[in-house]
């Protein structure tokens, strides 16, 4: 404020008796009000005794218009005739600013706005920043009410305003924080304003004073640091590719850009594990994108669609160079890429603003390049700064390593089930003992692939052997330890060893694989699994089992009734020490046994009973074929995300009656072998079989006199019209006979060897009184 001269005279008693026309200009009275009126009226305090005294002070008038001016006056006194004093002559001085204290101009020159309020929250000080701020000379603003100043009574001032008055009521300070516009300022910007009480010499509040400090930089560091642990909780929350990227969009849109998109190398959507290289354009796969406005205007690429980048755009260099680009409106890069997108752009009316800026952020994770983020703002003023290009790429590694999980996760999941479903049988092998439907359902939860399995094979004797099994963990080593017990059931299965022994193989075989995992790695290795063995022989109708920590199957019979079969189940595979016991049922042919893993029944979230109960229920409900009653079982008793891998297996039962199976007691007399071939050559006869009557007389003749010779009775020897013809003879020796070449000067060792050659398989069993040799020969065909 220009610094106005001003004088006026007065009285012994303090009235006006002259008065000058700065006076008039700075107080605002004209001199014929202000003559006749005593000088305290005009004052907002008492007369300094300094002013008056011939030494210069500080005080407030009171102007006409009822507005105070802080004024520095110097008073000189007047003598009379008899010395004493007649009057005084009062003018005002320009800021003696060179005599204030150090603090005093501290506080003025302060680069925050300060204020010092009185006990009815007008304005008693500001400094020069305040002074600016407000529009007007400190002059104008002394004595003001704060509430004046603030431009607009809304919510946010009243907050502000409510603020004030409760430090000056209770005498406590605090922090008052706005964003934007923050009264005593007329800018749209973050600040924070802290309130304290002014007391005066007796400890008690007099006034209040203010500091407002702009906070526009702390807040948008703040801001991108909450969003960013945001996206910690937000980002991966499954090990999906394309829902990932759709959480990191979701993040960033609207607080961070108007416009966002995820575009992946194709690499990383495919099988490859290592990327390919570069060309001069690059191809990204568009996997999310959102805005701001509804219906994503701004994407020129549909979700799961490919985009071509020319080799100079920033989002190809953002991808080649392992960089973020930002680029504003006006540089030719930005113009260049705003011009190729609206070329694809379909026709139709532009929505909201066009873009002003933009950003391209590569994804990067363990250092392969996986895609890149494009962000942009077009309704949002504030372009891209470096302390954005900062968050950007700090969010954008976070997001990467999360989709690269999601990339790892799919990877090893589609290489699990491609191993497992490689192992489990495609085509159950033909057989006429058993009926088979199968269902096999991956697990989807993030675990990954279990290790459920199961297989069907076919015996000798007409006899299948139905298995299921479980290993313990998830993932390509539970398919891998999977495999291993596949195979080796399918070796033991074809030595014909009954269920409880084929376990306790199994078991030592798992025991040997933990033993050497602990070996290689070094540590404790958690190696184990369930598994069912059973064996039906359509001839006897029996089903012997035995089980490894499995659940035992359910049955179905042909009067509508299920149970439970009622079994021993021995310890899980790999425990060792433990015996495992066979349990043997007779089936009614028709009948339907199911064979499951626990993943059907068991889930934290059920009760393994009531699941088995709904099992035995669903097997009860009528059904047109096998294959659909397995749909029909899961869908009444699998939740609708099962945690585990599910495998359920039903097979129903077949009978061979009387006249597929004829049995001869053989007299251990090589004499009666004779008698043997002629009564076996009847009975081809009578099924028809006259073309198999040479080499079936050849085999019945080598194999009961090797039983005479070299076994011990009883003998007995049976033929089974069955998919194939079976010739088997049995002995009480355990003795099993073994093939082997002949020498030229040799009396013996030919027999086994012309069986094995005019047949289709030979091979002995071990049974509980002795062994069973068998050979099968295919039948002839038919019309």
């Amino acid at each position: 404020m220009e610094f106005v001269s001003a004088a006026a005279t007065l009285d012994a008693h303090g009235t006006v008796t002259g008065w000058s026309e700065g006076a008039r200009r700075l107080t605002g009275y004209p001199a014929d009000e202000a003559v006749g009126r005593h000088a305290r009226e005009m004052l907002a305090g008492d007369l300094p005794a300094d002013a008056l005294s011939g030494l210069s002070g500080t005080v407030l008038v009171r102007r006409r218009d009822e507005t105070l001016v802080e004024l520095r006056l110097r008073g000189c006194s007047l003598t009379g005739r008899d010395g004493e004093p007649a009057g005084y002559v009062v003018s005002t001085e320009p800021p003696a600013d060179r005599d204030a204290s150090p603090a005093d101009r501290a506080f003025a020159q302060a680069p925050v706005t300060m204020a010092v309020l009185d006990a009815r929250q007008r304005y008693v000080w500001l400094n020069d920043v305040a002074r600016r701020e407000l529009g007007g000379p400190g002059e104008t603003l002394i004595g003001r009410d704060l509430a004046d100043t603030v431009e607009e009574a809304d919510e946010r001032s009243r907050a502000f305003l409510s603020r004030l008055r409760r430090v000056a009521e209770t005498g406590r300070p605090a922090r008052y924080e706005t964003l934007p516009g923050l009264p005593l300022s007329h800018r749209d910007e973050a600040r924070v304003t802290e309130m304290w009480p002014v007391r005066d010499a007796a400890g008690e509040p007099a006034g209040t004073a203010l500091a407002a400090f702009e906070s526009v930089g702390q807040h948008g560091a703040r801001e991108r640091l909450l969003l960013l642990n945001e996206a910690a909780n937000a980002i991966g929350t499954t090990l999906d590719l394309a829902r990932t990227a759709e959480e990191l969009v979701d993040v960033l849109i609207p607080r961070f850009a108007d416009f966002a998109s995820v575009d992946l190398l194709d690499w990383v959507l495919g099988a490859r594990e290592t990327p390919l290289a570069f060309s001069e354009e690059v191809v990204l796969h568009r996997v999310a994108h959102g805005s701001v406005v509804a219906g994503t205007p701004e994407a020129v690429v549909p979700l799961g669609q490919v985009d071509v980048h020319p080799a100079l755009s920033p989002p190809a260099r953002a991808v080649q160079e392992g960089r973020v680009f930002v680029s504003q409106a006006g540089e030719p890069s930005f113009s260049r890429w705003v011009a190729e997108r609206e070329s694809r752009t379909p026709a139709g009316p532009r929505l909201g603003p066009p873009a002003h800026s933009m950003m391209a952020v590569p994804l990067l994770a363990r250092g392969i390049r996986l895609g890149v983020l494009v962000v942009m703002r077009t309704g949002q003023l504030e372009p891209y700064g470096p302390e954005d290009a900062l968050f950007a790429e700090e969010l954008a590694s976070r997001a990467a390593v999360c989709i690269d999980n999601a990339r790892r996760f799919a990877r090893e999941r589609a290489t699990a089930l491609a191993i497992q479903r490689s192992l489990l049988p495609r085509e159950l092998p033909g057989q006429a003992a058993l009926e088979v439907a199968h269902r096999y359902l991956p697990s989807a939860s993030a675990a990954g692939i279990g290790g459920d399995w199961f297989d069907v094979i076919p015996l000798s004797g007409s006899r299948v052997a139905l298995v299921v099994g479980d290993v313990v963990g998830h993932g390509i080593p539970s398919t891998a330890t999977m495999g291993r017990l596949c195979t080796a059931v399918r070796t033991l299965a074809d030595v014909d060893l009954p269920p409880d022994e084929l376990l306790t193989h199994l078991d030592d075989l798992v025991i040997h694989l933990a033993a050497g995992a602990e070996k290689d790695r070094g540590e404790i290795a958690e190696l184990g699994a369930t598994c069912l063995y059973a064996v039906y022989d359509p001839v006897s109708r029996r089903l012997t089992l035995a089980a490894a920590g499995h659940p035992a199957p359910a049955v179905l019979l042909p009067d509508g009734t299920t149970r439970l079969v009622s079994m021993t189940a021995g310890p899980p595979l790999g425990v060792g020490g433990l015996p495992f016991e066979s349990t043997e049922l007779e089936l009614p042919e028709g009948a339907v046994v199911a064979l499951y893993t626990d993943g059907l029944v068991e889930d934290r979230d059920r009760d393994p009973d009531h699941a088995t109960a709904e099992l035995c229920r669903a097997l009860a409900a009528p059904a047109s074929s096998l294959d659909a009653l397995c749909d029909g079982v899961l869908k009444a008793v699998l939740p609708e995300e099962p945690g585990d891998d599910v495998a359920l297996l039903l097979a129903r039962t077949r009978a061979l009656g009387a006249d597929r199976v004829h049995t001869w007691d053989i007299h251990p007399d090589p004499a009666h072998v004779a008698a043997t071939r002629r009564s076996v050559s009847e009975q081809l006869a009578a099924w028809g079989l006259d073309e198999t009557a040479f080499v079936t007389e050849l085999v019945v003749s080598e194999l009961v006199t090797n039983a005479i010779r070299y076994g011990e009775p009883p003998i007995r020897l049976r033929l089974i019209r069955h998919t194939a013809l079976i010739c088997e003879v049995s002995d009480a020796s355990s003795t099993s006979p073994h093939l082997r070449r002949a020498h030229a000067y040799d009396e013996g060792g030919r027999g086994l060897m012309l069986v094995a050659q005019l047949t289709q398989r030979w091979g002995s069993r071990q049974t509980d009184s002795g062994k069973t040799i068998w050979a099968e020969q295919p039948l002839p065909p038919t019309d």
